[in-house]
């Protein structure tokens, strides 16, 4: 052995990870492009000659992969081989279902599921619904300055404690033969309720995650947004009118904004109590099944603003409001609580 001869440098990283690319990234950029063609379209999108070296380049991809995990090339390396082979695997091995199936399986099972599993906290967000508007209407009964606290000008359309009971009637009955200026004026303050329960909705299940704790307080006052309009015209003989005129809507309106109330309290109860679970896991749980009933409370919106864009501007009278709404109500309660067993298929 020659001792002045040195011994033989270790081979540098970043040029073996650089050789180690070059020699495959060809295969991987393929790879990558027949997946991006297939997902924004489908596998129907690829020829004869695609399909078949589909799944070679998915074998090359996870050899590649070992590879560079056994030595230790860079991080990002193998994190893109890590995507690239499960994007890869789940269109070679995953089961895709058709977009009607998963449909289908939505209608009947998973939504109506979703809502059952959050019956307690729809029970909670009825309870704090009604405490608001029974502390609302006594407030404003005794003292009608609680009024303007509670109800926001926007909100209220110049409807407050020193509109006439003329003025307050044709905010619910609008005459088809009456000024313009009056139907207009229903329309809009009828849209502006929308966003604004649609707003309620939305955020009471957004911010669940800080222990459910805004979820509640934007049920409750939104049940005092109620009490307060209640004690503003039931004094005024217009309680059974004002009461039709958000029943069209409303049972499907406001249960929906129940479920996403409910949905928000399920994901801070997972929060604050995971139980023997850990906090992560129980969050992931509770945000399953809350996501899944959300995606149908946005079903339940879009059904309120064609009830209220359409049947509540048609239909004047009382009863036929009140039908309509008590027949919503009744319909919402049977496909969500009606006992059924699970589509095989699903």
């Amino acid at each position: 052995m020659n001792p002045f001869r040195s011994p033989a440098a270790p081979a540098d990283p970043a040029a073996t990870a650089r050789r180690f690319r070059e020699a495959h990234e060809a295969d991987w950029r393929r790879l990558d492009e027949l997946l991006t063609l297939a997902e924004k379209r489908s596998l129907r999108a690829l020829d004869e000659e695609e399909l078949m070296a589909l799944p070679v380049l998915y074998r090359q991809a996870l050899s590649s992969l070992s590879v560079a995990r056994e030595t230790s090339l860079d991080r990002a390396l193998v994190e893109y081989l890590e995507s690239l082979s499960a994007r890869a695997y789940f269109f070679l091995y995953g089961v895709r279902t058709p977009a009607g199936q998963r449909l289908r399986a939505f209608v009947l099972h998973d939504w109506p599921a979703s809502v059952r599993a959050l019956w307690r906290e729809t029970l909670v967000t009825l309870l704090l619904t009604v405490a608001g508007v029974v502390a609302a209407y006594l407030l404003v009964i005794h003292d009608t300055s609680w009024f303007y606290s509670i109800i926001p000008s926007e909100l209220a359309g110049g409807r407050d404690p020193t509109s006439s009971t003329a003025a307050l009637r044709a905010t619910l009955h609008a005459e088809p033969g009456g000024p313009a200026a009056d139907r207009d004026g229903l329309s809009i303050f009828a849209t502006f309720l929308f966003t604004h329960n649609a707003s309620v909705a939305i955020f009471a299940f957004a911010l669940g995650f800080a222990f459910g704790l805004p979820s509640a307080l934007l049920i409750v006052a939104n049940g005092c947004t109620l009490g307060a309009f209640f004690a503003l015209f039931a004094p005024r003989g217009l309680g059974v009118d004002l009461g039709g005129w958000l029943a069209i809507h409303g049972t499907t309106e406001i249960f929906a904004i129940l479920i996403a109330g409910a949905a928000g309290l399920r994901i801070g109860r997972a929060v604050a109590f995971p139980g023997p679970s850990t906090r992560l896991a129980a969050a992931r749980e509770a945000g399953r099944i809350s996501a899944t009933a959300m995606a149908g409370v946005v079903v339940m919106l879009m059904v309120a603003g064609l009830l209220e864009g359409i049947a509540r501007q048609r239909i004047d009278a009382n009863a036929a409001r009140y039908a309509i709404g008590g027949g919503a109500l009744l319909l919402w309660l049977a496909y969500f609580y009606w006992p059924r067993r699970r589509p095989a298929d699903a």
